[in-house]
């Protein structure tokens, strides 16, 4: 490995351990505190943790990878993410924010449902949190995979000292930081991974000289790749659109709509959540897209089309350069791993030790099992990750549907029906997860394909988990004056700030 580039990366993680100190003693040491930041988050870093968290390793190497085999085509995916994040900004950010602190202060969404449906029963917060922990225990491990892999392919090192490497400077920052350590380093590596995706591309428009240029050579190796509709269908569109879906449930995301400090703030965080994420994106798609002219200009064959960033960093920067550009790639994948193991122990705290283990802990008891929930999930998922021909990547590969289906609807029609029910919302949950499982591992095919290769798994799960709701709310007896009055208060107070 070059000088310059070890220099970089001992930088990198250098920075973000210091991060991690900074918020250890600027953190209040309180459950909400250490499991929120206590709702202060400024909107530039709200934004850029969301998106940070959001994207991981796929941002960097997945979409620029589809993009280099298959071109043009892919920027259906980007349109259908894009949308359901400026929706989820729109939509959910500023009720979800108003809304949890209006019920009794929620600090977890297995918390903010037993609360908003005054659940005496426990039953939302128990499968909620089930979701929670099982799935976000497997989706940290294919982080940690991919730290682990990116440390054996690029660096030198075996797999198993990048898993150690990977997860250890995560776990240390979010053992002592808590969500302000994890927000802020999400910050830093938002920037880092705006700048990679930025520099790379505009390197290799210059060098090509113009666009047209770079269009010559991707049609000498492909005259499909040019085509937005190359090897697509109808149903194909509406399951790379259906991604945007996803967003309105995934936990690790929408924690940070509840803990920016105003709701007045939350229009300044969508636009630069926003504009971060445009830019990211094209980013990405370019990198791949004009990677392959490059590859194809220069002779340059690869194995896997995932590393194209990688090749790129490496082929046309000083080493220093290309060593802060790897640095990007560790940024997303350790973002989404700090967000999820926050989040994941944030519901061990929460929804498990104090729900129903020890309801009258300290603050300070609390802390500290949310400290020790980091690591026991961290170590976890490394053992995970060890064995890397796992089945459980596959169930990762489908956790985004999972979550989208689970939850979206509830939280979409929690916020804005105040006819909803506690076993409306129960049966959401219970229908669009079992839908999205059914379409993964059903025994039966549709026109002669497996039903996930016909239509994106999200798109069934959604739209039964939806009406799941609706049809057992409408059968169940009203909700109780209270919680119609707490859902006026939410109603209001959104009106009034936002």
């Amino acid at each position: 490995m070059e000088i310059g580039t070890i220099i970089s990366l001992s930088i990198y993680f250098l920075a973000m351990l210091g991060i991690g100190l900074y918020a250890f003693k600027n953190t209040q040491q309180s459950s909400s505190g250490y499991l929120l930041g206590g709702r202060q988050l400024a909107p530039a870093v709200m934004a850029l943790s969301a998106g940070a968290s959001d994207m991981s390793g796929w941002l960097v190497m997945g979409l620029p990878g589809a993009m280099y085999m298959s071109g043009l085509s892919n920027i259906w995916l980007a349109m259908g993410l894009i949308a359901g994040a400026y929706i989820n900004y729109l939509i959910i950010a500023p009720r979800l924010r108003a809304y949890t602190e209006i019920a009794n202060d929620s600090i977890t969404l297995p918390e903010f449902f037993e609360n908003r449906f005054e659940d005496n029963t426990r039953l939302l917060r128990i499968v909620s949190s089930i979701v929670i922990i099982i799935f976000f225990t497997v989706y940290t491990s294919s982080g940690v995979v991919g730290g682990g892999k990116l440390f054996e392919s690029s660096f030198g090192l075996s797999y198993e000292i990048g898993l150690y490497i990977t997860a250890g400077v995560v776990v240390v920052y979010t053992l002592f930081g808590g969500f302000l350590a994890v927000s802020m380093t999400d910050f830093v590596q938002g920037c880092i991974m705006f700048i990679a995706l930025v520099l790379v591309p505009v390197v290799i428009l210059i060098e090509f000289g113009s666009y047209s240029a770079i269009s010559e050579s991707i049609e000498v190796a492909s005259t499909n790749h040019m085509d937005w509709l190359a090897g697509t269908t109808g149903l194909g569109i509406i399951s790379a659109i259906s991604w945007g879906f996803g967003y309105f449930g995934q936990p690790h995301i929408i924690v940070r709509f509840m803990a920016i400090r105003s709701l007045k703030e939350m229009k300044i965080a969508r636009r630069i959540g926003m504009t971060w994420m445009l830019v990211a994106l094209f980013g990405a798609m370019a990198t791949g897209f004009f990677g392959l002219a490059y590859a194809t200009k220069n002779g340059i064959q690869l194995d896997d089309p995932e590393t194209i960033f990688i090749v790129l960093s490496q082929l046309l920067f000083h080493p220093l350069i290309g060593g802060f550009l790897l640095a990007a790639i560790l940024a997303a994948i350790m973002s989404t791993i700090s967000s999820q193991l926050l989040v994941t122990s944030s519901s061990l705290t929460e929804d498990v030790y104090k729900a129903f283990i020890k309801k009258d802990a300290t603050d300070a008891q609390l802390v500290l099992m949310g400290r020790i929930c980091v690591v026991v999930v961290a170590l976890i998922a490394i053992a995970m990750a060890h064995d890397r021909e796992s089945s459980i990547l596959d169930i990762v590969a489908n956790a985004w549907a999972g979550f989208g289906a689970a939850f979206g609807p509830l939280i979409i029609m929690g916020l804005y029906w105040n006819r909803m029910t506690i076993y409306g919302a129960l049966s959401g949950i219970l229908v669009g997860a079992a839908t999205v499982l059914v379409w993964i591992y059903a025994p039966f095919t549709i026109n002669g394909s497996e039903p996930s290769h016909f239509i994106y798994e999200i798109v069934p799960g959604f739209l039964l988990s939806m009406i799941a709701i609706v049809a057992v709310s409408l059968l169940d007896n009203e909700p109780s004056d209270s919680i119609k009055t707490m859902f006026d208060q939410m109603t209001r107070r959104v009106r009034e700030e936002c």
